[in-house]
């Protein structure tokens, strides 16, 4: 006898609805998985045989074959164990076929037949969505993410008994509600507050400018100037995500398996700080079983590399794309996978080796060789798609012990959030009125403008023209700096408030190119 149990696959962030057929015929005793499974699917057959035996049902001693269609989509993953063990009650009819062909199943089993927690639930239901079903049954731990997933009726499940008897008709297992409101209630701020960084007032007024129009920054500064305090503060001056955003953040912390337990919904936005001996896979993603790297983990949010010479080249080099598309593509033999990496870069360094180039306390020991090579380590296309550039100079010991306390985060975060809503708008606005990237723009920020953009929105006074030209030959930029500095510009007019962009605010543009002068 044949059964067709529904199950989910995904490649990538992207999800589609798998059939698991399940035949139970006479045979020399087997069991065999067919379909493209990986090890820990093959392994299925072992868990699924003594679960089914430790649960109280009888387990046949035939010829069973698993099919796992469509057969040329890799499965990965022990999620297809619960909906094989459903299966294979189906087929040797332990279950009613009227009822349990109206479900998708996801969930792994341990031998005692009670259901463990898997990954990547939450991009799996939204391809249940997807394809126009709307029954999913979950293990309970897994209740949570799966109810963020409106339209569907997520049953929790805790074994493999319990299911079952529901299937059976003789208990009830109600849909998990969840209250979305709750879960987008406004977090507690962080540890790191801009009121708390005593001095810098240029750092930060250059952070804010990188949060208002959500720009890349490198910070250069000797040990101890506070770059790390300043980039660890820098989400807490950031807009709140909105629901969508909070669900793409969540669907890639699901598929990592980094989803804090109790915590279906992330709201805050990442800040990921990797070490600089990380390998390029950790950073950019991949792997044997590919998976997202640093900088999809870090989407929608902040992706902090300290002592960003240190990192290897590669590394380094590899940040190119996602930086200047907004995504990260993994290529395979038999796949080509893409995961989002929408971020803002925040890099910091020290002018030298030592550290201490250009101090006004401590004498550098490094020789001009050994300061250009370490500075030579960010090639001239990485730094053309930073933005902002930015000197933090040693503080003296007057600074940090009378400086009064800054302005706190909130307050600059209100500035912020009244730049982003003016972007926002001006990028609505262009989708009402039908231009030609209106259906497929995803443009809301000034970091995010392509060269069409740039041309509508970057106008120049006649006087910033001037100051433009100037630069452009004393600075010797590169097409892509100049678009940048533009796209600056437009964000501190629109932080002053301002449409046409005026000599003042490309003069404040091109403060932020310190880079230029040290490469």
């Amino acid at each position: 006898m044949i059964a067709i149990v529904k199950s989910t696959a995904l490649s990538g962030l992207d999800g589609q609805i798998v059939e698991v057929e399940v035949d139970v015929s006479r045979g020399l005793p087997g069991f065999d998985i067919v379909g493209l499974p990986d090890i820990s699917v093959r392994e299925a057959k072992d868990r699924v045989r003594t679960a089914i035996k430790n649960s109280g049902f009888e387990f046949p001693v035939k010829r069973i074959t698993v099919n796992l269609a469509p057969a040329d989509l890799k499965k990965e993953g022990p999620v297809y164990d619960l909906p094989i063990a459903v299966g294979i009650l189906a087929a040797t009819a332990q279950l009613p076929p009227e009822r349990f062909q109206h479900y998708v199943y996801l969930g792994e089993l341990s031998l005692n037949g009670s259901l463990r927690g898997v990954t990547g639930v939450l991009p799996n239901v939204l391809a249940v969505r997807e394809a126009a079903l709307r029954q999913v049954v979950v293990p309970v731990e897994n209740a949570k993410e799966a109810a963020l997933v409106e339209g569907l009726d997520v049953f929790p499940t805790s074994c493999l008994d319990e299911l079952a008897a529901f299937l059976r008709g003789e208990n009830e297992i109600a849909p998990y509600r969840l209250n979305l409101a709750e879960l987008q209630k406004q977090p507690e701020e962080g540890a790191f507050d801009f009121e708390d960084v005593k001095g810098q007032q240029t750092a930060k007024r250059c952070l804010e400018v990188a949060a208002a129009g959500g720009h890349n920054v490198i910070m250069i500064g000797s040990p101890g100037s506070g770059k790390t305090m300043l980039a660890r503060s820098l989400p807490g001056i950031l807009p709140d995500l909105t629901f969508q955003e909070s669900i793409d953040v969540t669907k890639i912390h699901s598929l990592a398996g980094l989803l804090p337990a109790n915590q279906p919904l992330l709201t805050r936005r990442p800040f990921r700080s990797p070490h600089h001996t990380a390998s390029t896979v950790s950073i950019i993603g991949g792997g044997r079983i590919p998976k997202p790297g640093e900088v999809s983990l870090a989407h929608h949010g902040v992706l902090f590399l300290d002592e960003m010479p240190e990192f290897h080249k590669d590394t380094l080099e590899a940040l190119r794309q996602p930086l200047e598309d907004g995504v990260v593509t993994i290529s395979r033999i038999n796949a080509s996978l893409t995961y989002p990496a929408r971020l803002m870069l925040v890099g910091a360094l020290n002018p030298c080796p030592c550290g201490y180039y250009g101090d006004p306390v401590r004498e550098c020991s490094c020789s001009p060789l050994q300061i250009q090579r370490y500075i030579s380590r960010l090639s001239g296309p990485l730094l053309d798609r930073v933005d902002l550039h930015i000197q933090v100079p040693r503080l003296p010991y007057k600074d940090i012990s009378q400086q009064p306390k800054g302005e706190s985060s909130r307050g600059i975060k209100n500035r912020v959030e009244q730049a982003r809503d003016i972007q926002r708008q001006r990028f609505a606005m262009e989708k009402q009125t039908g231009g030609p990237r209106s259906k497929t723009s995803s443009v809301t920020c000034n970091a995010g403008m392509g060269p069409r953009e740039v041309r509508l929105y970057c106008k120049l006074h006649k006087n910033a023209k001037a100051l433009m030209k100037d630069a452009f030959g004393r600075l010797n930029l590169s097409a892509r700096s100049y678009d940048r500095i533009l796209k600056v510009s437009r964000t501190i007019a629109d932080l002053a408030g301002t449409n046409l962009i005026e000599e003042g605010h490309v003069a404040e543009a091109l403060q932020y190119r310190s880079m230029d002068n040290l490469s």
